[in-house]
């Protein structure tokens, strides 16, 4: 059994980008999540920091991008990207006003 993550270590940012910005409209907020955290943790954590009712997780796992530096090819790390949907009536202030 994989080791539990504290619900503080499993949310690293919100991702505001535009179309995070129009699923917002949707009760919907993404976030960048550890790579490591399943569905029931990203729902425990959102749960926890923002104190509101999650409805349903979506998760995807990103892949870094190749990055060319010079004559050398790099690779930008994969990460976990965690669409949270909320129950109606509830908002998560940092995303209000973006």
């Amino acid at each position: 059994m994989a080791k539990e993550l504290h619900p503080y270590d499993v949310i690293i940012r919100p991702l505001i980008t535009e179309k995070a910005t129009i699923l917002a409209g949707d009760h919907k907020y993404a976030f960048h999540v550890n790579i490591r955290a399943n569905k029931t943790q990203v729902r425990k954590a959102v749960e926890t920091a923002f104190k509101v009712k999650v409805t349903k997780v979506n998760t995807m796992k990103v892949n870094g991008k190749r990055r060319r530096v010079g004559a050398r090819w790099s690779k930008a790390p994969d990460w976990k990207k965690a669409i949270v949907t909320l129950q109606r009536g509830d908002t998560i202030q940092i995303f209000e006003g973006v």
